[in-house]
């Protein structure tokens, strides 16, 4: 459940810490999903923020830390730790690695856990390793040791490789999840469309986010597998049968991942016709082509406002944020 998890917006007073890991062919696609969260790129693997997302809606975020003590050395933080009240409640503490540190500041194995003991021997409550009421993370950053609420990220996406019907040209789940957040970052009172849904794996990220997305492509053989890839995670959502150029309901942002295998060849002609019908129905569209398209987005009407390259070894899609 995200429930309130799904706000993006400034919490008074708390700080919040992700931590982040991608390889070098994700690099540029993980960067665009944390411009578009929260309008900066971390230069390490960790980033700082007043900004409250659910970690689990990034494939790339490992983990957050909600601070609520700081010091500049380990042993002020346990002072301050030592005014903790659970009422009861049982925890653990985590020390959180930070992968943005040098190799020579980083601490080994034994030292991590003594830190953890260490911590944890001055909160006042009853330590559970295996199945605590809550859970703390210890971790030095920018020069401070901070203590906080912990929330590890569960790979959600990585589930949605399992599902009855794939399809060969799809956007792997991994990459579809980060466009959906590039494309729809603040889900509260947006309403979404992916008008070329194919199998629907792109419409499967979305829902299982509580995003309002609605599916519609114009091949009506590959519809039921869509629907029945979307009951198999236990999600609901209209897929309709209609032709993009043929939608004339209004929505607030569209994700279009172009067709280009051999059997849903389309000439720059037709290209231009959707993405001046996509101009017409959505006010924002990212666009995923495996072809230059950028002229053809001027054309249309739109703006390019950020872009994003998504590779896999030799193969590389672009993801292109449009106004």
């Amino acid at each position: 459940m995200y429930d309130n998890e799904l706000d993006i917006t400034p919490q008074k007073g708390m700080t919040y810490i992700y931590t982040y890991a991608c390889s070098e062919d994700e690099r540029s696609l993980c960067a665009l999903e944390m411009r578009s969260f929260f309008g900066e790129v971390s230069q390490s693997n960790v980033l700082e923020t007043f900004l409250k997302i659910d970690p689990s809606r990034s494939p790339f975020i490992k983990e957050r830390i909600t601070v609520l003590y700081e010091a500049e050395s380990l042993e002020n933080l346990v002072i301050k730790v030592e005014t903790l009240q659970l009422s009861g409640a049982t925890f653990k503490v985590t020390y959180v690695k930070n992968n943005g540190q040098a190799k020579s500041k980083k601490d080994g194995f034994e030292k991590r856990r003594g830190i953890e003991r260490e911590i944890g021997l001055h909160v006042n409550g009853k330590a559970n390793l295996r199945n605590p009421d809550q859970l703390f993370g210890v971790m030095h950053i920018n020069g401070r040791w901070i203590f906080g609420e912990y929330v590890k990220s569960e790979s959600v996406w990585f589930q949605h490789q399992k599902k009855p019907h794939g399809y060969s040209t799809a956007l792997n789940t991994r990459v579809a999840r980060a466009v959906v957040n590039i494309a729809i970052p603040n889900p509260n009172g947006i309403k979404a469309i992916d008008p070329c849904c194919g199998i629907g794996t792109v419409l499967v990220e979305a829902r299982s986010m509580g995003i309002d997305m609605v599916g519609s492509d114009r091949n009506q053989l590959i519809l039921p597998g869509a629907r029945e890839n979307l009951v198999h995670f236990g999600l609901n959502g209209e897929i309709n049968l209609a032709d993009l150029r043929d939608i004339t309901n209004h929505y607030d942002v569209a994700i279009i991942d172009l067709p280009y295998n051999l059997c849903s060849v389309i000439t720059p002609e037709e290209k231009l016709e959707m993405l001046q019908s996509a101009r017409r129905f959505a006010n924002k569209v990212v666009v995923v082509t495996v072809e230059p398209i950028d002229e053809i987005l001027i054309k249309a009407g739109f703006s390019i406002i950020d872009r994003a390259v998504a590779k896999k070894g030799l193969f590389i899609r672009e993801v292109i944020v449009c106004n």
